[in-house]
């Protein structure tokens, strides 16, 4: 994987690469393959060396204990502290005058912590949570916007041994309330509101109709962040301000064992119940801050912007606790990408001089129809190095995000994982590994991954199949809360001995993984198969088309028909003759196969919070079934707007 002195951009049709710069190989943090090397010849070997960056009260006795699959150990008998990781050991270190957190509210609002003023305020939380009869092993459920005093509550669990169950703010109260209820949560965590475009939206007056609900909830603690009036319930509720003006300012950090629970993140799910996907301590700490510091060539001077949501696993993972157990300074920001305008992304990389920007592929696409124009007109060249996390990326907002925001000199990682890996899975390393637009590229070194067919067996180039996990990795879930049996139906039942993703991939002649979205999201029309992102891909491809979802349609001869549902890019409208001209483009890219047996044009796409589209509510529109729960959904109104037009 020698990577070139200049660099080179080719068609995506070629299926050929993308070097980095000479300039950034030689200033990368691993510029040859070393750590791959040191992974395949041990992959328990590589991880304990990896283990040996971080501060440990006690060594463990075993590094991986495979003694009871699917419950595999990592870091057996050692103990250690995540918030210490975090924050003390880079005070002891020099580095508390470091800025740890750069936060700007959506109304302009600053705030700026260093490692010494983040430690001050984790510990005083942590007090705060001692006072409300929080000890080690209880769970506390955190249902705030994003703001620092999210990552200090998170901070302050770890401080003193409690499991935190992060909510995403913009979930329902009755979602809430589920996963209060599943976690068992004493402690509820909020706040009075939230800004979004403009707009204040009350939290814990929608929490009050639920909390009388949840029998294990015993106090809550309300942060005053919006002007909205709000009651507090005597000898239940208290305030945040009050609370952190009254404590003592240090806490000494409990010793944890490495398989001691660490959090607790309910996945949204699109039947049942939503899953309790378990992490410990000390394997989590270990992955995330590995794939961190190589994943992002993280350097000393870097100013890091995940935009992912706290509530989320990409918030967990890359806003907080990798990147502050690396000593990162993290940007934050509480609102959305188009408020006040639509160049808020761009204008607050020029005011910050971001280095690195981890996004997500539908806000790509998203700036793709809104245009070139708004990034030409700001000053991005601060940025060195770009990522992409969440829906399979495209390839032509994979060259949209190269070209219009990288400039053509930033590397793009795009990364693979689950709120179940903990960590990234499979990715560049962007001083070392050649890129293809729209492909994930390899498995992170010390990660075993393969793509295989019905029978398990490994699938030879170019033929789809199943992405799986070969072996054990540290920050692997263990279990899902309180459901061993689903868990091991879910994720190791599939293919005795793998780790079952979900996922469908393929592996191209050169070994590169290309991910397929979920095996639910497979078509089957006539027999083929074909994945919902291969003609997304497609249709995206046409210079119409800024974004699209693609779902099967039960039909009686091929088994399934294809329905897509298609935004424009502003400067274009729907017709019927673009209709054609679109139909006849997937038959170009793919096959009459893949020809869509009908085409709907929309504003706007049904996505959760996360940005994430519900293509299973788009299936429910398209078959005449009763919608399921949409209270998720970024705007409850789009879907009902596309069932109109879909009707009529």
């Amino acid at each position: 994987m020698a990577a070139s002195n200049e660099i080179k951009m080719y068609c995506v049709e070629d299926s050929t690469f993308c070097y980095p710069s000479e300039n950034f190989q030689k200033n990368a943090l691993i510029n040859n393959n070393e750590l791959y090397n040191m992974a395949k010849t041990d992959g328990i070997d590589f991880w304990e060396k990896m283990a040996e960056g971080l501060k440990w009260f006690r060594k463990w006795e075993t590094v991986f204990d495979e003694s009871n699959p699917p419950y595999y150990q990592w870091f057996t008998e050692g103990k250690l502290n995540v918030s210490y990781n975090c924050l003390d050991r880079h005070i002891d270190e020099g580095r508390g005058n470091k800025r740890a957190i750069v936060f700007e509210g959506e109304k302009g609002d600053v705030v700026s912590l260093t490692y010494k003023e983040l430690l001050l305020e984790v510990c005083k939380a942590a007090n705060v949570l001692k006072q409300m009869g929080i000890g080690k092993g209880d769970t506390v459920t955190i249902w705030m916007p994003m703001l620092p005093e999210t990552v200090i509550t998170m901070l302050a669990c770890t401080r003193i041994g409690a499991v935190h169950s992060v909510v995403f703010g913009g979930y329902s109260p009755e979602a809430l309330r589920d996963r209060i209820d599943a976690s068992g949560s004493k402690l509820l965590v909020t706040a009075n509101g939230s800004n979004r475009k403009g707009k204040e939206f009350p939290m814990i007056t929608n929490a009050g109709t639920i909390i009388d609900e949840c029998p294990s909830l015993e106090k809550v603690i309300v942060l005053k962040r919006t002007d909205i009036p709000f009651d507090l319930k005597p000898g239940r509720d208290h305030l945040w301000d009050e609370l952190m003006n009254n404590t003592e300012e240090s806490c000494s950090p409990e010793e944890m064992d490495a398989e001691d629970p660490l959090f607790i993140l309910y996945s949204s799910g699109t039947t049942g119940k939503p899953k309790g996907i378990l992490h410990t301590t000390g394997g989590y700490l270990v992955g995330v801050n590995t794939t961190f510091r190589y994943v992002f060539d993280y350097k000393d001077d870097d100013i890091y912007w995940c935009t992912a949501d706290i509530g989320w696993i990409t918030g967990h993972s890359y806003v907080v606790y990798g990147p502050l157990s690396c000593g990162a300074t993290v940007f934050i920001y509480e609102g959305t990408p188009d408020y006040p305008a639509r160049d808020r992304f761009w204008e607050l990389i020029e005011k910050y001089k971001i280095t690195i920007l981890y996004t997500a592929p539908t806000a790509i696409r998203t700036f793709m129809r809104w245009g070139e124009d708004l990034p030409a007109a700001r000053d991005l060249s601060s940025l060195r190095l770009l990522g992409s996390v969440g829906e399979p990326i495209n390839p032509e907002a994979w060259l949209w995000f190269y070209k219009h925001i990288g400039n053509e000199r930033c590397p793009i990682v795009d990364t693979w994982w689950q709120t179940e890996t903990g960590m990234i899975i499979i990715s560049p390393l962007p001083g070392v590994t050649p890129m293809k637009p729209g492909s994930a590229t390899f498995p992170f070194p010390g990660v075993e991954v393969d793509v295989v067919d019905d029978d398990g067996n490994s699938a030879p180039p170019e033929q789809r199949g199943y992405l799986v996990i070969k072996t054990p990795w540290p920050s692997m879930l263990r279990t899902l809360y309180n459901d061993n049996e689903r868990y091991e139906q879910t994720y190791w039942s599939q293919f005795p001995g793998l780790y079952f993703t979900g996922d469908g991939a393929m592996k191209d002649s050169d070994d590169y993984i290309w991910i397929m979205g979920r095996v639910d999201d497979i078509l089957n029309i006539s027999g083929h198969r074909i994945g919902t992102m291969e003609v997304e891909s497609a249709l995206v491809d046409h210079p119409a088309v800024a974004e699209s979802a693609v779902i099967g349609k039960e039909d009686p001869v091929k088994g399934q028909s294809i329905s897509a549902f298609v935004t424009l890019k502003e400067k274009y409208e729907g017709s019927n003759d673009l209709v054609d001209q679109l139909k006849q483009h997937v038959v170009k890219k793919i096959g009459p196969i893949a020809r869509p047996g009908e085409i709907f044009f929309t504003v706007e796409l049904p996505k959760t919070r996360s940005g994430k589209i519900m293509r299973r509510l788009l299936r429910d529109i398209a078959e005449g079934r009763r919608l399921g729960d949409v209270t998720t959904l970024m705007d409850p109104n789009v879907i009902e707007e596309i069932k109109n037009k879909y009707s009529s």
